[in-house]
């Protein structure tokens, strides 16, 4: 299963992002398609922040642009919103401890924990930090 990191569904929703028609062509194929895909819970609430944050984006989407966003994302069949399950923490702490992961990287590690745990091999992402954890494998779905 593929999962899709926060930085994928910013470049899909915001018309004027640099990646804007590669990740949303990326994310519709997913969500047309029938094999299941997955975005974290912590990617869609970072999502949200990012995206109606005044000092990211000038003008910020609205609330109601971003939640219809992730409705949108909702209604494919094959989407799988997935959080921390009950022997997340035993992972969580293996992955940390394995990467050295402080700081703000707690919260990718968060994200790539939640991934492994739900059966994801693929995690869709232009951001590297995830290449240093562990459980799950990080691609850059707009190189190579």
């Amino acid at each position: 299963m593929i999962g899709v990191d926060t930085n994928i569904l910013v470049a899909a929703h915001r018309r004027d992002h640099e990646w804007h028609r590669p990740a949303a062509e990326k994310l519709r194929a997913l969500a047309e398609g029938r094999a299941p895909w997955m975005i974290p819970w912590p990617c869609v609430h970072e999502f949200l922040a990012v995206v109606t944050h005044p000092r990211i984006f000038r003008p910020p989407s609205t609330l109601d642009q971003a939640l219809a966003q992730v409705n949108a994302w909702r209604e494919s069949p094959g989407l799988v919103l997935a959080g921390e399950p009950v022997d997340y923490w035993d992972e969580l702490r293996e992955c940390l401890r394995a990467g050295k992961v402080v700081g703000p990287r707690v919260h990718d590690a968060r994200v790539a924990t939640i991934c492994a745990c739900n059966g994801v091999s693929e995690l869709w992402t232009a951001d590297r930090d995830f290449s240093a954890l562990r459980g799950v494998k990080a691609v850059n779905p707009f190189v190579g």
